[in-house]
């Protein structure tokens, strides 16, 4: 059986199932019970699982750094941060304590507890609310992070997170929350963390994206003269590189694409990575399309900032014909 979803019903179905087969999950955060959610992600959960959802104190510190308590007593908690620029003010807690509770207590303990977030640009939102951070949660060891791309990937994805025994931020792309249905198992389905995935093969160029700027790259390359293999990480950290190094042993060459500043982003982790393992059979340097090194902007230049269909398709030919 399956059910035809978009992303935000993709994460409520996903969390419903969890909450029903596991009463130790437990789902937290702001306006999470009774609103259900800012983007209505957990609406109607509540009256489900009254002893599993709780509306928690506008305390992005205090919200994840309960959770570490939570999760050393045996429960899974999967708090929700209303965006992901402000799990800025509980950063310190997933660097000082969720990332580090298995390896402080030489694995007596472990942190099973799956930080959800929406993300990203493309809405029209307000100061701290869009930010693209997953090159930063990448760079803290201990802690995995996931960024679906489509429904049915949204519920796989989150349900193998809830269920895998270390910490995962997922990151949830809020420009795409609604802008397509597809169809999604019910029941069981758990994608597997840290397997990228081939959207589309191609033979001439490689291009690597995930969240919401893969579904932009899919629309690009619908007018690419090049025969593109698109390729999905879906999981930042761990990264799959046997998946992406593969890919551009066949191509030659590779354009990545991501909403995140240029310097430091994950397109330079992947190029390295290119470099380290599959450079002999580069035929041009790896292409970066990127946001700028700027703070997010407001309504009136986010689209500027944000990689579009053009600045693709010329990431895409400045690999073909260098």
């Amino acid at each position: 059986m399956a059910n035809n979803l978009n992303v935000v019903e993709a994460v409520r179905q996903g969390l419903d199932e969890e909450l029903s087969r596991d009463e130790d999950v437990i789902v937290y955060g702001e306006d999470v019970g009774v609103n259900g959610g800012v983007f209505r992600a957990t609406q109607g959960l509540i009256e489900k699982y009254p002893d599993q959802i709780y509306d928690s104190p506008l305390a992005e510190a205090g919200i994840i750094g309960t959770g570490v308590g939570l999760a050393t007593y045996g429960l899974k908690p999967v708090p929700e941060i209303q965006f992901a620029g402000f799990i800025d003010q509980g950063f310190h807690q997933l660097k000082q304590h969720v990332s580090r509770l298995r390896s402080r207590s030489r694995g007596s303990f472990n942190c099973q507890m799956t930080v959800r977030a929406p993300y990203g640009g493309g809405i029209h939102a307000l100061e701290h609310h869009s930010e693209s951070f997953e090159a930063g949660y990448a760079h803290v060891q201990g802690i995995q992070v996931v960024v679906p791309s489509t429904p049915a990937d949204t519920k796989g994805l989150l349900t193998a997170s809830i269920r895998d025994p270390d910490p995962v931020v997922f990151l949830e792309p809020m420009r795409i929350y609604r802008r397509f249905r597809e169809a999604v198992p019910e029941g069981e389905h758990a994608v597997p963390l840290g397997e990228a995935t081939v959207r589309r093969e191609g033979e001439d160029v490689t291009v690597i994206s995930w969240g919401a700027m893969m579904w932009e790259t899919l629309r690009a390359i619908e007018d690419a003269e090049a025969s593109v293999e698109a390729i999905d990480l879906r999981t930042i950290s761990p990264l799959d590189t046997d998946t992406v190094v593969e890919s551009v042993r066949k191509t030659g060459r590779c354009v990545v694409v991501h909403e995140a500043p240029r310097t430091a982003g994950m397109a330079a982790e992947i190029t390295a990575r290119l470099n380290e393992e599959a450079f002999l059979y580069l035929e041009a340097p790896v292409q970066r399309v990127t946001g700028y090194d700027l703070p997010f902007p407001l309504f009136g230049r986010e689209e500027r900032y944000l990689p579009d269909r053009g600045r693709i398709l010329d990431g895409i030919e400045r690999a073909v014909t260098f």
